[in-house]
């Protein structure tokens, strides 16, 4: 009686580290699936200041083209009704909270290229390229005109 007993609470011991062990699993592969993307939620830098500026949320869409999108002005950034009034696209006088200002990014090796981004600061859009670094925590920006060499980068940090 007493080895039958043993066996169920070792079997029920065994069936609770499986299932542990699986939910591990599912949060490791989520979490991977988030890290080897640029899809997420990232908080930008401001040049001059080195203050965090705003959150850009980049999607992948249907053709697997990476876009994104301005989602929250942050410090003295955070005005609702901020313009792009240096935009010369279509774009111009359009608000920046919401406006899309990262197109087309296409995995490209170890990264992301062939696409564009605009600085709504100077109004101005860059071929842009991008690569994650630190484990998929920073997303390395670069936004550049001509050959890559003559633009600047910007490290963003992902958001939980």
């Amino acid at each position: 009686m007493q080895f039958a007993q043993q066996a169920r609470t070792l079997a029920v011991r065994t069936v609770r580290h499986a299932a542990l062990a699986g939910v591990l699993l599912a949060s490791a592969v989520t979490a991977m699936a988030q890290t080897d993307t640029p899809a997420g939620t990232w908080q930008t830098i401001d040049d001059s200041t080195g203050q965090p500026k705003a959150l850009v949320q980049i999607t992948q869409d249907s053709n697997g083209l990476f876009d994104g999108k301005v989602i929250k002005g942050l410090g003295a950034n955070n005005q609702p009704d901020r313009r792009c009034s240096a935009c010369t696209d279509a774009r111009k006088d359009q608000l920046i909270l919401g406006m899309t200002i990262i197109n087309d990014m296409q995995k490209d090796g170890d990264g992301w290229d062939h696409g564009q981004i605009l600085d709504p600061e100077n109004g101005k859009v860059y071929k842009c390229k991008m690569h994650l670094e630190d484990g998929g925590n920073k997303l390395v920006v670069r936004g550049y005109i001509g050959v890559s060499l003559l633009g600047r980068s910007q490290t963003w940090v992902r958001q939980q």
